[in-house]
């Protein structure tokens, strides 16, 4: 389990999940990359926490009919409106298969599924750090982070502009908003390392948030032992249950001295930071 006091723990650790049947609201186009799926959903299958994640049956098509179901990171989720997002890359047959849904279709979905992020009451001076999609996973989190006052920095990158994702969102959620992209070079590794000693220096920071990207991991972990800042990492990892029966998404974390092995969609999807094998 995570290495996380009780009292730091926003939404306790849940195995409760539904299966249900959503009607497709939109499935939008968001660049030539990306989709954003938007879901008709009952209240049993959003009481959910950032990080979570759910298993979507992807329906199939002439050419590609996916076998096991395809686990997707929450992107947005309100109980009031009814409503479940995903944001998803077109990739492979699973997600080939969601790009063909059209509003009034139906998507099967099972969830949510897995352990979310905590937030200690003295982490009030929060950044995010992702790349790609994996800005989609720390979405909820910003939300979050405004319902409780924390002060919020994002650092989006992405290979070029136009490819830069959820800006909007994490700035409605009262974060300063910081883009970094690989055509000028503000991604690099040293130019994004200056960056947050740079922040560490002027403003502080007392939490880290990432997902996804095994350099930004590297870099966050060395940052963090530098200077003694914890952090935690939504990890991304192929699974085939999503329920921690079939052992698919097991993989080695550090705990102290040792390495241990963990099921990413149980005792996951989010770990400490420090913890992770990048």
């Amino acid at each position: 389990m995570n290495a996380i006091a009780k009292d730091a723990i926003l939404t306790p650790p849940r195995y409760r999940c539904a299966e249900v049947l959503c009607a497709v609201r939109a499935n939008d186009v968001v660049n030539t990359d990306y989709r954003l799926l938007t879901l008709d959903a009952p209240p049993e299958v959003l009481e959910c926490a950032p990080g979570q994640f759910f298993q979507l049956l992807c329906p199939g098509t002439a050419d590609d009919q996916p076998f096991l179901r395809r686990p997707m990171s929450i992107y947005d989720f309100d109980a009031q409106a009814g409503s479940l997002r995903f944001l998803y890359k077109v990739t492979g047959a699973g997600t080939r298969g969601l790009a063909t849904l059209r509003p009034g279709d139906r998507l099967n979905v099972l969830g949510p599924l897995g352990q979310g992020f905590s937030m200690h009451d003295n982490w009030q001076r929060l950044m995010l750090v992702a790349r790609g999609v994996g800005l989609a996973t720390l979405a909820p989190l910003a939300r979050l982070a405004q319902a409780r006052g924390r002060q919020l920095t994002a650092i989006c990158s992405a290979r070029a502009p136009e490819f830069v994702m959820s800006v909007e969102h994490f700035r409605n959620c009262g974060a300063e908003v910081i883009v970094v992209t690989d055509t000028d070079g503000s991604s690099a590794p040293d130019a994004l390392h200056a960056l947050i000693e740079a922040r560490i220096a002027s403003g502080g920071v007392d939490a880290f948030y990432t997902c996804g990207s095994a350099r930004i991991a590297r870099m966050l972990q060395g940052i963090g032992a530098a200077h003694g800042i914890p952090g935690e990492i939504a990890v991304e990892q192929q699974m085939a249950c999503g329920l921690g029966m079939c052992q698919a998404c097991v993989r080695p974390f550090r705990d102290g001295d040792k390495v241990v092995h963990r099921r990413v969609c149980r005792e996951g999807p989010v770990f400490p930071l420090a913890g992770v094998v990048a």
